[in-house]
C-alpha cells in the first residue's frame, strides 16, 4: 500500500509495510483522491542573482541547470533541515570575516555546499573543515597541521584562508562567480578556460560536470536559505542550533594532557574538543612557544535555551 504524507509542504511517497495492508483487506479497494497522489514541481523563480550578478533564467540552458538543483534540494529533507539548524550557529562567525575581507556575503553559501556546515567534515582528497581546506593550501597559509594540531578545523582561520583564495581569483578574473568556480576546480584551470572560451562570464562557460553544477548549487543554497518556507521547510526557534558563549584562553606552552586542562577549567574533554576541533589529540605540543587560543564554553551557556538564543534569520523559523 502507498500513502502520500505531507512533510514541510512537499509530497513524500511512503511505502507502508505489507502487514498493515493485510490488517485491512478493504484498503486496496478504496480510491485515493487524485490530489493526494499529485506531485508539484517547485516553482522556478523569476529573478536570481549571485554576488550581484543576475542569472538569466529565460535562457533554457541556465534554467535547466538551476532547476536540477532546485529539485534536488527540495526533496533532500533531512540535509536541508541540518543546513538551516547549523547555519544559525556558524553564519554569525563567517559573515563578519567575509565583510572584513571585502568578500561578498553570498560566499557563506559556498561553505555550506563544501561541507554541509559540518565542522568535522573530511573529504577523500584530505580536505577538511567547513571550508574544506587542502593540506598544502593550509600549510602555505601558515597553519599548523600535524597529528596533534590541525588549524584547518579552526573556523575563523579557515574562513580567512578561503577569503584570500576567493579575492585572488577575483582580482585576476574580474568575476566573483568565477572565483567561486575556481574554489572547486582550481585557479589555473579557470584562467585557462577564460582564454579558451574567450569570456569571463561563468554562466556562458562550459566546465566539467562537477564544476558546471558547483556554482548553481551555491546559488540554490542561497535561494533556499533566504526563505526556506517558500520551498516548504518549516522550523521553529526550538529546532535551531545556537552558538555557545566562550571564554578564550591564550596558550604559548605545551599542554601534556588536554583532559586535565579541560577539568581544571570546569568542563570535560568532550566539550573542549567540540569547541576546538583543531585539537586533534589529547595533547598540545608547543616547542616553538607559538600562541594558540583555546575556547572554553561558559557554564551558563551549556544548557540549551532557545528562548534566549538569537535567530540569525527570522525567515528560518515560524516563531522568530
Amino acid at each position: 500500500m502507498k500513502k502520500i504524507w505531507k512533510i514541510g509542504g512537499l509530497a513524500t511517497l511512503v511505502l507502508l509495510p505489507l502487514c498493515e495492508c493485510a490488517a485491512d483487506p478493504s484498503t486496496e479497494a478504496k480510491a485515493v483522491p487524485q490530489s493526494e497522489m499529485s506531485y508539484h514541481a517547485p516553482k522556478i523563480p523569476e529573478n536570481l542573482s549571485f554576488c550581484g550578478e543576475r542569472i538569466d533564467l529565460s535562457n533554457y540552458y541556465l534554467r535547466e541547470k538551476f532547476d536540477r538543483e532546485l529539485l534536488s534540494f527540495s526533496y533532500w529533507h533531512s540535509q536541508v533541515f541540518l543546513f538551516i539548524k547549523r547555519a544559525n550557529k556558524f553564519f554569525p562567525i563567517i559573515e563578519p570575516i567575509l565583510k572584513e575581507y571585502g568578500v561578498p556575503d553570498d560566499f557563506k553559501y559556498l561553505a555550506l555546499i563544501e561541507s554541509n556546515l559540518d565542522q568535522r567534515a573530511q573529504s577523500p582528497a584530505k580536505a577538511v573543515g567547513i571550508w574544506q581546506i587542502m593540506p598544502a593550501t593550509g600549510k602555505e597559509a601558515g597553519l599548523v597541521i600535524n597529528d596533534d594540531i590541525d588549524e584547518r578545523y579552526n573556523l575563523e582561520k579557515a574562513t580567512r584562508i578561503a577569503c584570500s583564495m576567493l579575492k585572488h581569483t577575483h582580482d585576476v578574473t574580474g568575476s566573483w562567480t568565477l572565483a567561486g568556480a575556481a574554489y572547486n576546480t582550481g585557479h589555473a584551470r579557470v584562467v585557462r578556460q577564460m582564454e579558451v572560451q574567450q569570456t569571463n562570464n561563468y554562466f556562458d562557460m562550459l566546465f566539467s560536470e562537477e564544476t558546471n553544477r558547483y556554482v548553481f548549487r551555491i546559488v540554490m543554497a542561497k535561494y533556499l536559505m533566504e526563505d526556506p518556507q517558500r520551498l516548504g521547510f518549516f522550523l521553529t526557534r526550538e529546532d535551531l542550533y545556537y552558538p555557545v558563549e566562550m571564554d578564550v584562553v591564550k596558550v604559548d606552552t605545551t599542554i601534556e594532557n588536554l583532559t586535565d586542562f579541560a577539568k581544571e577549567r570546569g568542563i570535560n574533554y568532550q566539550l573542549l574538543k567540540d569547541a576546538n576541533p583543531w585539537l586533534r589529540s589529547n595533547k598540545l605540543p608547543n616547542k616553538e612557544q607559538k600562541e594558540f587560543f583555546i575556547k572554553i564554553p561558559k557554564k551558563e551557556s551549556l544548557k540549551f535555551d532557545p528562548e534566549n538564543g538569537k535567530v540569525h534569520n527570522p525567515n528560518w523559523v515560524t516563531n522568530p
